[in-house]
């Protein structure tokens, strides 16, 4: 389920499927909201008018804007992730556990036009509702592929050629000295722990982003969110309505 004016207008001009469009009688009073509800029935998604009551049952957040949408999760593979004709620039995301922190790696993403991104087993919840906020939209825009496999996501990118780019505190290259126009899979790993052991096993480069003297080098998330964005690629919880009760809501 998405929330707000800009999740849902997002949702509704994306390839993935509606389930229903939930929505309050003053919200369509605006262009803005008219205009999604028009995108709505002409996509042929079901559409509910509630009042403020119920909306505020359904509704995660503590002040609604008066419109949701119910969404049928994409089934993504890796392949996906790795678009044919150009060197693929994929992040792979190990163990993040802020839902805050990964909606702003996928934002990150997706303004680096890379081809998608792989959460590896461990990391937060994609569908966190605080998650799906911090995209942004973004998660409209590209594939978001979850790997239970650790091992065998780590070895298909590894066969396809990925590279794998991690942060490292100090000691690493300068990221402006790393090719990032061959294919490179950029890792973010846990918040306090980086990334699991086994990502060293599989061919990667260690990187560090110089800080002037006194400063802390940079890794994790600062470290890959300031290298997509210089290196782009080219270089619920309710059942009152039918819809929640019978389909599998994002």
């Amino acid at each position: 389920m998405v929330e707000g004016v800009r999740l849902v207008e997002e949702a509704l001009h994306s390839p993935w499927r509606t389930e229903c469009f939930v929505y309050t009688p003053q919200v369509i009073q605006s262009r803005r909201g008219a205009g999604l509800l028009e995108a709505a029935m002409s996509k042929g998604v079901e559409v509910f008018q509630v009042p403020d009551s119920i909306m505020a049952e359904l509704a995660d957040t503590e002040t609604p804007q008066g419109v949701l949408a119910v969404l049928w999760q994409p089934d993504y593979t890796l392949a996906d992730v790795l678009p044919p004709g150009q060197p693929p620039l994929v992040v792979v995301v190990d163990g993040v556990q802020d839902p805050g922190n990964l909606g702003t790696i996928i934002r990150s993403a997706d303004a680096a036009g890379a081809g998608g991104v792989v959460l590896l087993k461990g990391t937060v919840d994609l569908y966190n509702p605080k998650t799906l906020r911090s995209t942004m939209g973004s998660l409209f825009h590209l594939p978001v592929v979850t790997a239970e496999d650790v091992t065998g996501a780590l070895a298909y990118l590894a066969s396809v050629g990925v590279t794998l780019v991690v942060g490292n505190p100090a000691g690493g290259e300068p990221i402006s000295h790393v090719d990032l126009k061959v294919p490179v899979g950029f890792v973010v790993g846990n918040e306090g722990a980086g990334p699991r052991a086994s990502v060293y096993e599989y061919k990667h480069r260690k990187v560090t982003i110089p800080m002037p003297a006194g400063r802390i080098p940079q890794c994790g998330h600062g470290h890959v969110h300031h290298a997509l964005r210089s290196c782009p690629a080219e270089d619920i919880k309710f059942s009152k309505l039918p819809c929640f009760a019978k389909c599998h809501m994002v």
